[in-house]
């Protein structure tokens, strides 16, 4: 095995154990663990007979009793064996210190728990028999077991988890134990067609869904504590690479071979049909009994329409219910991992991280399992960025808001004002599947996941390309706030058949905004365009996920799709820039132009279009804000 191979198999062992938080959370104290906690593995019967693998963490101190804190993750609960402990327990030190009984569990089909695994594992709403599970039931059974075989514990279970384990969190609200009292899905996942992970409004998130699953959709041949090995391939840079790779059905015969499973299903499943219904979770968060406490990040390029979405799920169907929700200016699993006191180019000034951890998360588990302390915290607790400060809403969105029209306009402006022009005008560019757009300016292996700081990441290395149009406000005469949804309205045309069309919110820094003043990567804030959100839309899919409709050649289209949510102060001097473009490679796959399935596309179907975007009075083209009052 040559280096590179070698260090190929480590970045995914590193990958799946850190990005998505298993056990590493920031601290190592195995010593500490092992003196004041007894470890012992269990393998946990499900109604079905199945056996589910499962480590269970109890206090030494059996004087007292204590709630279970209860992890579930696809991601191993190594160290295996009674006499290995981890460096860390429950979401952060304080956890530890404070004393709960800790169970980490294998899900079905992963590791050492028997079963056969299925990825987002649809929930069945009508149980009819023992045969009938899903990862509610799963769960249900598991506590059932626990509050009745665990000496010294309370009769109160508490469930967390970040990325996957966040989605087995959000599960276990469902028909719910009546033991269960609190749960917080940290960066859930929801529906990965529309919004989390693997899709955006159709659009196939290439290069994380490549890394993801050539490790993690390799099947077991048995109940195992290892991970298979990466697959190894030579690896240019991910722009090229991926360029070269072709389409989705390509990319499998090239370097999978059939052998993946749900890359499989995924090819035969283009639509959004009931493979990816049946995963959708939204619709499930009915007459929950919990409290909730959901937990997500605004750089998080992997789940942050599940964090958003599930909340307001919650909210919809459960009035009454506690149910909190925390945003905050990190990436992916930000908050267990790092200070975050900073991201990419831009410092916020504080720990927002220890601020989460002690005045949040900790006080939320401590009141409802311990009934401890007063809980004094808010429904919805976001950072704002721009400003870097902690907000406290009674709502989410917040309702101390006027929706307004930022509308382009001629001379690549964008203002409050409607066009008065009766005329149809339009601005155009070209667009090449074959020299898309990058996501990013900077250039990486195409091993790596994706660069995690792109969400925030300076814009100017696209706005100087042709293939992408930008609009800007005048200087800001005072500071403006957007608080909440985002609603791309816009009016096109294509010589294509079909097209992807990304809209990006951008916070342009005025030209003489200083320096910081210890800059090692000699950034250059004068003029500075700071992404704040973006999202894509697969033109097919403009009126059903389902159904995908051809784009009528040359005919002004319109398409009207949600951005994410974002709390940002556009500062006084700065300017509110909105960027235009149909490709964002290789984190979003190519589309051909041409109206196809798009995950079988040949190499001749990608061709290059020529798109226009109008804004005229009766074609208005404009970005849907909420401004703070």
């Amino acid at each position: 095995m040559n280096k590179k191979s070698a260090n190929s198999i480590r970045f995914f062992i590193y990958f799946f154990l850190v990005l998505f938080i298993t056990f590493d959370n920031g601290y190592s104290d195995s010593l500490y663990i092992a003196q004041n906690y007894s470890k012992k593995e269990f393998r946990i019967p499900m109604r079905d007979g199945a056996k589910l693998f499962t480590s269970v963490y109890s206090p030494r101190d059996t004087s007292k009793s204590y709630p279970i804190l209860m992890m579930r993750t696809p991601y191993t609960i190594s160290p295996y064996g009674e006499n290995n402990y981890p460096n860390n327990l429950g979401p952060n030190e304080e956890f530890v210190k404070q004393g709960f009984i800790f169970v980490y569990q294998d899900v079905r089909g992963k590791f050492m728990s028997e079963g056969e695994f299925d990825n987002m594992r649809a929930y069945i709403p009508n149980k009819k028999n023992s045969q009938d599970i899903d990862e509610s039931s799963d769960t249900y059974d598991s506590i059932e077991w626990l509050i009745n075989n665990i000496p010294n514990n309370n009769d109160h279970v508490g469930i967390w988890g970040i990325s996957y384990p966040g989605f087995y969190a959000a599960m276990s609200l469902m028909d719910s134990h009546p033991a269960l009292k609190a749960v917080s899905p940290q960066a859930p996942i929801a529906d990965w067609f529309i919004g989390d992970d693997m899709h955006h409004n159709g659009a196939l998130s290439l290069l994380m869904s490549f890394n993801f699953f050539k490790t993690f959709d390799q099947p077991r041949d048995s109940l195992t504590t290892r991970w298979k090995a990466g697959l190894i391939y030579d690896s240019p840079d991910a722009y090229n690479f991926f360029l070269k790779a072709g389409s989705s059905i390509d990319i499998d015969q090239r370097f999978f071979q059939g052998k993946l499973p749900f890359w499989n299903d995924m090819i035969k499943h283009s639509n959004y049909d009931h493979f990816w219904q049946s995963r959708n979770n939204l619709p499930h968060f009915k007459n929950l009994k919990p409290a909730v406490l959901i937990v997500g990040g605004w750089y998080d390029a992997e789940d942050l329409y599940g964090p958003q979405n599930i909340y307001r799920s919650i909210e919809e169907k459960n009035p009454t219910n506690k149910n909190y929700l925390v945003m905050g200016p990190w990436p992916h699993g930000g908050w267990a991992r790092s200070d975050g006191n900073s991201f990419g180019d831009f410092s916020f000034e504080q720990n927002t991280s220890k601020h989460y951890n002690k005045n949040i998360l900790l006080p939320f588990f401590n009141y409802f399992l311990k009934d401890e302390g007063e809980l004094k915290l808010a429904e919805a607790n976001i950072f704002r960025t721009g400003e870097n400060k902690w907000m406290e809403y009674n709502h989410w969105p917040p309702k101390n808001v006027e929706t307004k029209n930022l509308y382009l306009n001629s001379n690549s402006s964008l203002s409050w004002t409607k066009p008065g022009i009766s005329t149809i005008e339009y601005d155009e560019f070209i667009s090449d599947p074959n020299k898309p757009v990058p996501y990013t300016a900077r250039f990486h292996d195409s091993q790596q996941f994706y660069n995690r700081t792109f969400m925030i990441e300076d814009q100017r290395f696209a706005s100087s390309r042709p293939d992408v149009l930008l609009y800007e406000t005048e200087i800001l005469q005072e500071d403006v706030t957007l608080s909440g949804p985002l609603t791309a309205d816009l009016y096109v045309s294509t010589t294509g058949t079909d097209a992807d069309w990304i809209v990006k919110i951008i916070d342009v820094y005025p030209d003489g905004e200083k320096n910081p003043e210890q800059n090692p990567s000699g950034i250059e804030m004068g003029g500075y365009q700071r992404l704040v959100r973006f999202e894509i839309m697969r033109g097919k899919y403009r009126n059903s996920f389902e159904f995908p409709e051809m784009i009528n050649q040359n005919v002004i289209t319109r398409l009207k799709y949600n951005l994410n949510d974002i709390d940002h102060t556009f500062k006084k001097g700065h300017k509110i820039m909105v960027q235009i473009q149909s490709s964002l490679f290789p984190f979003f796959d190519r589309n051909p132009q041409k109206f196809t399935d798009i995950y079988k596309a040949k190499k001749d179907d990608f061709q290059k279009a020529v798109h226009k975007v109008y804004r005229t009075k009766e074609y208005p083209s404009n970005i849907q804000v909420n401004v703070s009052k």
